[in-house]
C-alpha cells in the first residue's frame, strides 16, 4: 500500500452507551482510533430492486492501513458524510483493510 495514494482522512467510530448528567443511558458514537489516512478505491451508485421497489445506494470502498477490531457494527465518517460498513476485507496479512461502505440516508 503506497502512502501517496492515501489521500483522504477518515474516522472509524463505534457506538457505545454513555450515561448523561441525569443518569440516563444515551447511545453515542466514539472514535475507535485517531483520524487515519485512506484511499477511495471505488465510488458508485448502485440501483437495484428491493421488495418495496427500486432503490439506490451510494457505495464507497475505502482502503486503509490495518486496525484491529473493526466490525460491521462500526461506521466511517469521511468528509462530513457518515457511512455504514457493509463488508470488511483484510489486505495481505494484516497490512490493510478494505471497507465497503454505504452512505447513510441513501
Amino acid at each position: 500500500m503506497r502512502a501517496g495514494k492515501l489521500d483522504r482522512t477518515i474516522t472509524i467510530e463505534r457506538g457505545t452507551h454513555v450515561v448523561d448528567e441525569f443518569g440516563t443511558p444515551v447511545y453515542s458514537w466514539t472514535p475507535l482510533a485517531a483520524p487515519m489516512r485512506a484511499q477511495v478505491v471505488e465510488a458508485s451508485t448502485t440501483e437495484f430492486f428491493k421488495s418495496f421497489g427500486a432503490s439506490s445506494e451510494n457505495v464507497t470502498v475505502f482502503r486503509t492501513r490495518w486496525i484491529d477490531g473493526v466490525t460491521l457494527a462500526d461506521r466511517v465518517v469521511a468528509g462530513g458524510v457518515t457511512f455504514d460498513i457493509k463488508d470488511i476485507k483484510e489486505i495481505g496479512r494484516r497490512r490493510g483493510l478494505e471497507l465497503r461502505c454505504v452512505a447513510k440516508g441513501a
